[in-house]
């Protein structure tokens, strides 16, 4: 038996978890997660893109990095920080099949030094 067709082209997971005001780890949800996600999707629409499904996703266990997204069928994650790193993402990635390799982050990264447009980069 195969497995069945994909329901949607692309399934992006944004991070949006809120952890307590001054944890160590900080959160997604503190450096404005949900607002880019909220962009991201809005975008999605204005565009018409089919195929593509944007969901809030609790702890992806990368809060250091945030706020983070991973984009399957790929698993291509993404660290962002603005509305042009979201449009960026969008354009290159979603849209285009390409990467934006200043946002894209490796399995083994633990910080977001090295990730150009992010607090502190």
């Amino acid at each position: 038996m195969t497995d069945p067709a994909p329901y949607y082209r692309i399934h992006v997971f944004c991070c949006v978890n809120q952890r307590p005001e001054g944890h160590p780890r900080g959160s997604c949800a503190a450096q404005g997660a949900q607002g880019l996600r909220n962009f991201l999707a809005a975008r999605c629409r204005e565009l018409g893109i089919e195929g593509i499904r944007v969901n809030n996703a609790g702890c992806l266990d990368r809060c250091e990095l945030g706020p983070v997204m991973v984009i399957y069928p790929e698993g291509v994650w993404y660290a962002y920080s603005t509305s042009e790193d979201i449009e960026e993402i969008l354009q290159t990635h979603v849209i285009g099949g390409g990467r934006v390799d200043r946002l894209l982050l490796q399995p083994e990264q633990k910080t977001r030094d090295g990730v150009v447009g992010s607090p502190g980069a």
